[in-house]
């Protein structure tokens, strides 16, 4: 009896143990984090094997329980299987100064957890890392040097981030070749609906899903709190895309894939790009957001003296009018080296011919712009489009009528440089086969900035503009760039991730909808409302504003597109579509026409000590104001969609006691961005910090301000 009572006490004290662990273990508190300012809170744990996370703001959720981990390909995935065996936490703060930017100082404050988890099954380890700020959350993947995991390829990522319900969505459709499309304003539930209707045409695309939409997403939600979504750093990885689930209303990361479908081609030690949540109640502090800049690595580069803002003009608005043509010759076939354009009967429309771009470096000079950008200089134009051509370009070869020497030298006598123009129509292996060549060549030749561009579909073929190989490229053709002291523009590329603190001489991207579809059809009158809150967020844009000739058949009468914007609201997107890379995009002769509104463009810096976001609603209406890098000189842009608005500022940023001449260019009362987009007027008056301005905003309209110190 005795020993049958002492089994039993065994046996029962065994069973405890077994609860205790077992509730223990379901009791351990989660790790949470708080930012600097408390206001946000970061809850992580591991709930039967898989991390999850969740944000708060305020005690509001802006991201509930969510998934994290990623499926492997040919071998075990790292979504579960999980324990939590170390968590390290740490607080940052520094003040670091950009070679350029809106503000001149960027502090970057943060509190960091780390937590490392052991895939027990498989003696594997990742690390998550997150960083808390105040105005957002960055975390990454982490793969730490080890033997059981060294060479993976990524089959998904399967980041979540899950929304609190149906959230109001300015979005583009996913597609791993362009994000050339026009913003869509609706709830999450309604994109599986839209997408048809969203995707148009491009030179490339490649849409995958009824309901994947691009970074950086923005949204809206019922009681006004303001998020997007999106990533940092995207080096050797490659573009993430949001595919929703729209019966949860969750957000799951969709990787391009690679020729082979493959998602990412990994070795340890190495992590992921960070993946970022901004949010407030505010929508001025998405577009104050430093988060994508700080959670890039500090300038590569000892010195930057060589890195200057740009203002350019260029022969390229009436090519992509029709009014011009890029190619020298109609001629059906070309064949790099071989063609002799000698022989050639050359058309009439050729824009980048000699006289033609002496016209330009004089208009440049005359106005005080740093450059001249030709296209169409370099032989090969003739049958580059679509054909998926190779050998295309050798990017150092001019037509005929172009006399390379005597315009560099005619522009530098005039102190303008001209801007190179690298097309390379997808064929990106062609491209690297000529690089050093094509910026020795610029060099040689007072060049030092590049607009490149990848029309078309990437050859290798299979590759797509987003990919990993692609992602790779473009980074590539950047510090190659840096050691030819060369700034790169480029147009076509994957949406920029804040890689210009690292990289400042990359000082300008397009990957968006521009200016130029103003020519083929036409942007919404909202699309300059969206964009700050998009695109912006990775990085300035080269949206190549100052249209003043809104009516394109004035240009080319086959072309019956029109712009859809005053001439005022022109003037306010070089102070709200923030870039160091400013075009004056219409033609000289226009520009002659309209020398008051003119001078605004002339006027307006590109480097900024200080930046104030005055009015924000995505969709809506933008007001910035912005001092002059080195004087007490400010500048202030308003963009306004479709509705007739009245805008209403105060000038408290001004130095008190100080007066201040402000040249206010704005809409008239009858103006209208389709049937009166002229209709501008100019006045002045004397402010100080304590004015208030009303201003009437016409429908696509806006106004610019010049505020200047009075002496």
């Amino acid at each position: 009896m005795l020993l049958a009572n002492q089994q039993k006490y065994v046996i029962m004290k065994k069973q405890f143990l077994f609860i205790l662990i077992v509730l223990i273990s379901f009791s351990v508190k989660a790790e949470e984090i708080k930012s600097p300012n408390g206001k946000f809170l970061l809850n992580f744990d591991v709930k039967e094997g898989v991390p999850v996370y969740q944000l708060q703001l305020n005690g509001k959720v802006v991201i509930k329980e969510s998934k994290l981990g990623l499926e492997l390909k040919d071998t075990e995935s790292l979504l579960d299987g999980f324990e939590l065996s170390n968590t390290g936490k740490s607080t940052f703060d520094e003040t670091w100064q950009p070679v350029w930017g809106e503000v001149k100082e960027i502090r970057n404050h943060y509190n960091e957890m780390v937590v490392t988890l052991k895939q027990n099954a498989t003696e594997r380890t990742m690390l998550i890392r997150f960083r808390l700020f105040n105005d957002g959350l960055g975390f990454r993947y982490e793969f730490p040097e080890q033997d059981n995991l060294i060479y993976f390829v990524i089959k998904e990522e399967k980041t979540q981030f899950a929304m609190t319900g149906d959230h109001k969505a300015f979005w583009i459709p996913g597609d791993f070749d362009t994000q050339e499309y026009s913003y869509t304003t609706s709830k999450l539930s309604e994109i599986r609906g839209l997408m048809d209707e969203a995707i148009t045409p491009n030179a490339s695309q490649t849409p995958f899903s009824d309901t994947g939409v691009q970074t950086s997403l923005m949204m809206k939600t019922d009681d006004g709190l303001f998020i997007n979504l999106h990533e940092a750093a995207l080096v050797e990885y490659s573009c993430m895309h949001l595919e929703l689930d729209d019966e949860n209303m969750v957000f799951e990361s969709y990787l391009t894939p690679d020729a082979r479908g493959d998602k990412g081609h990994m070795q340890a030690p190495c992590h992921t790009p960070w993946r970022t949540v901004i949010a407030s109640d505010d929508a001025a502090d998405i577009l104050m957001s430093h988060i994508t800049l700080n959670l890039n690595e500090p300038c590569a580069y000892e010195n930057t003296s060589w890195i200057k803002p740009v203002k350019y003009i260029g022969v390229w608005w009436e090519m992509i009018t029709g009014k011009s043509s890029w190619a020298y010759a109609d001629i059906p076939s070309v064949k790099l080296g071989e063609t002799d354009y000698s022989k050639v009967e050359p058309n009439d429309t050729h824009a980048a011919n000699t006289a033609h771009v002496k016209m330009h470096i004089d208009f440049a000079a005359e106005h005080g712009f740093d450059a001249v950008l030709v296209e169409g200089w370099n032989e090969g134009w003739e049958d580059w489009f679509g054909k998926s051509k190779d050998y295309v370009f050798d990017f150092v070869t001019p037509y005929p009528d172009f006399d390379l020497e005597l315009l560099r030298d005619y522009a530098k006598s005039k102190g303008v440089r001209l801007m190179m123009h690298h097309e390379t129509s997808g064929s990106v292996r062609n491209y690297e086969r000529h690089l050093d060549q094509a910026y020795q060549f610029m060099v040689d030749n007072g060049y030092n900035s590049v607009k490149s561009g990848y029309v078309g579909d990437i050859i290798p073929r299979g590759e797509t503009h987003y990919g990993q190989w692609m992602v790779n490229h473009y980074l590539y053709a950047v510090k190659k760039a840096a050691d030819y002291k060369i700034m790169v523009n480029a147009h076509e590329a994957v949406r920029p991730t804040g890689l210009s603190r690292t990289y400042p001489n990359l000082i300008g991207n397009e990957s968006a909808r521009g200016t130029e579809y103003e020519s083929f059809g036409g942007n919404s009158p909202d699309h300059t409302t969206i964009l700050p809150f998009t695109r912006l967020i990775g990085g300035p844009m080269d949206y190549t504003p100052g249209i003043f000739e809104t009516d394109i058949s004035k240009y080319n009468p086959d072309n019956t597109s029109y712009v859809r914007s005053t001439i005022a609201r022109q003037l306010a997107l070089y102070v709200t579509m923030y870039s160091p890379l400013q075009m004056a995009a219409d033609l000289p002769e226009t520009y002659n026409k309209y020398l008051d509104a003119f001078q605004f463009i002339k006027d307006v810096p590109l480097d900024w000590d200080d930046t104030k976001v005055l009015e924000a609603e995505p969709g809506d209406y933008i007001t910035y104001a912005r001092k002059e890098k080195g004087s007490d000189n400010w500048f202030v842009g308003r963009t306004n969609d479709e509705e007739a608005r009245t805008s209403s500022i105060k000038l408290d940023f001004l130095t008190p006691g100080k007066k201040y001449i402000a040249t206010i260019y704005s809409d008239k009362k009858e103006a209208h961005y389709k049937d009166n987009p002229k209709a501008y007027q100019i006045k002045q008056k004397t402010v100080s910090s304590n004015t208030k301005l009303k201003q009437y905003c016409a429908p696509g309209g806006g106004y610019a301000i010049s505020i200047i110190e009075k002496k």
